[in-house]
């Protein structure tokens, strides 16, 4: 038996090795979250990340609820203050092995509701290679590339104008940060970019944080050869294990797996609507 690995589900790392894991990645994307404008900080029994120039809710998010019980009632009450204070319309809540096992009673006595299931996954050896034949390797992004890049997020998330304009100055601050990757392919048929992928590397730990192709173009091996190269580009930092967030059993997550991600441990997302306490 795999001592590294759980033993009522083989796909999951043992408990005790998956906390020790997500604390790592989440260190990660916290200061991802937090790049140029954010701050990190603790509220009651959490690790927060507050930025109000990234519409992300990576860069808005709490993690890391571990405590008593009463503790981690109390922090959720106190979230909703915090992100409300921020002008959130709600309040977010990732929670992994690094989050006390009873937030899911906890969360629902509060208000709180899950409103994703996801998984966390590791990067192993090979995968799809950065190429792409024809349309070439991913290049990195420039300053004139971020019109488009915040366009197609926007457009992918369904994001307001007002948050695609945040999201094209926080691409400029992403740019510009030597801990950040941001990859684009150049469409061969339009001049536009078919497709970008975005990254992080900070303390031997890398990220693949957005991988967005064009619903046109997709299907050809654009995907896979930006998140290689976001990889590839971690690898190059430093980083000594790449991480992923896909949804649960969904496409993202048979993605990833295509790209040689490997599941390591479930993350469920709550949310809690603070519109009312900005009043």
């Amino acid at each position: 038996m795999d001592p590294l690995y759980d033993p009522d589900d083989e796909e999951l790392l043992h408990p005790r090795q998956a906390r020790e894991l997500a604390g790592l990645v989440e260190t990660a994307r916290l200061a991802s979250g937090a790049v140029r404008n954010g701050s990190i900080g603790k509220v009651g029994a959490a690790s927060v990340v507050v930025n109000e120039g990234n519409p992300l809710t990576g860069g808005n998010h709490a993690c890391a609820l571990w405590g008593t019980l009463a503790e981690v009632a109390s922090t959720l009450l106190r979230l909703e203050d915090t992100f409300a204070e921020a002008g959130r319309s709600e309040a977010v809540v990732h929670a992994s092995p690094t989050t006390l096992v009873e937030i899911e009673g906890i969360a629902d006595d509060a208000g709180w509701r899950a409103v994703e299931e996801n998984v966390a996954l590791l990067h192993r050896a090979g995968g799809a290679d950065a190429s792409t034949g024809r349309w070439g390797s991913p290049r990195a992004a420039r300053e004139t590339d971020v019109a488009g890049i915040a366009a197609l997020l926007a457009d992918e998330m369904g994001l307001s104008d007002s948050g695609e304009a945040l999201l094209a100055r926080n691409f400029r601050y992403r740019i510009d940060d030597s801990r950040c990757t941001v990859r684009v392919l150049d469409d061969p048929e339009v001049e536009r970019v078919a497709g970008f992928a975005q990254g992080f590397t900070e303390h031997g730990i890398g990220l693949v944080e957005q991988v967005v192709v064009r619903p046109g173009r997709r299907g050809r091996g654009a995907g896979s050869a930006l998140a290689a190269q976001v990889v590839a580009d971690a690898r190059e930092r430093g980083a000594r294990m790449v991480a992923a967030y896909a949804e649960e059993g969904g496409s993202a997550e048979r993605f990833a797996e295509s790209c040689g991600f490997e599941t390591a441990y479930a993350v469920t997302a709550y949310a809690r609507r603070v519109d009312e306490l900005l009043d």
